[in-house]
C-alpha cells in the first residue's frame, strides 16, 4: 500500500462520521460502489490544514459501475436505503455507468474512466471499506496532486465549469494552502 492510501486510510479510521458512511455502504453492497469526490478530497485538505473539525460535507456522494442494472431509478432505492440507515446525512447516488449520457460523452468503460472526466482531478477519488475491515482507494489521476493541495483543472471538460466549482465552493477561502496548478490544462 503506498504512503498516501496508507494515509487516508488512517484519517477514515479517526473520523467517525465518515466510517459510518463507509460501513453503511459496504452493508448494501451496491455493485463496484464507493465513496468519492469531497468525501475523500475534503478530508485530506482538512488533515493538510491542520483543522481541528471537520468542513461541512454538503453531501456524500456514492458512486457505483452496473452496466447492467435494469431500472433507472435503481440509484434512488440505494439512495433511500443509505438515507435509512443514517438519515443525518445529505446521500447522492450515481450508476457512473450511465452517466455519460446526461455528461455528453462516450459511454464510460468502467469506474475510474468515469471518474476521468469529472471536472478537476483532486476530485476524481474514491474509497470503500471491504468486508475484511480493510479499505480500497482509487483515483483517476493519483493521489499526488490531492496530498500536494493543488486544484487542476481536467482538460476533458470545460474551464468554465472547473472555474465555477473553484469559485462557488469557496475552496481556496476554506483551504488557504490551495494552489490551482495550471499543468492540468495541457
Amino acid at each position: 500500500m503506498n504512503k498516501e492510501i496508507q494515509l487516508l486510510s488512517n484519517l477514515m479510521k479517526q473520523d467517525p462520521l465518515r466510517l459510518e458512511a463507509l460501513e453503511c455502504l459496504r452493508l448494501l453492497n451496491i455493485p463496484q460502489s464507493y465513496i468519492a469526490a469531497g468525501f475523500v478530497r475534503n478530508l485530506v485538505w482538512d488533515y493538510l490544514h491542520k483543522k481541528t473539525v471537520a468542513t461541512h460535507l454538503n453531501d456524500i456522494d456514492v458512486i457505483y459501475f452496473d452496466l447492467d442494472e435494469s431500472s433507472a431509478d435503481k440509484c434512488k432505492d440505494y439512495q433511500h436505503t443509505l438515507h435509512t440507515m443514517m438519515p443525518q446525512v445529505n446521500w447522492q447516488v450515481r450508476n457512473q455507468a450511465l452517466m455519460h449520457s446526461r455528461n455528453g460523452d462516450q459511454p464510460y468503460k468502467n469506474i475510474l474512466d468515469a471518474m476521468s472526466y469529472w471536472p478537476e482531478k483532486e476530485t476524481a477519488v474514491a474509497i470503500r471499506k471491504l468486508a475484511t475491515g480493510e479499505f480500497e482507494a482509487i483515483a483517476a489521476f493519483g493521489f499526488d496532486s490531492l496530498f500536494n493541495l493543488q486544484i487542476t483543472h481536467n482538460s476533458k471538460r470545460d474551464k468554465s465549469i472547473f472555474t465555477k466549482r473553484v469559485t462557488s465552493k469557496n475552496w481556496l477561502e476554506l483551504w488557504p494552502k490551495l494552489s490551482i496548478n495550471t499543468d492540468g490544462d495541457s
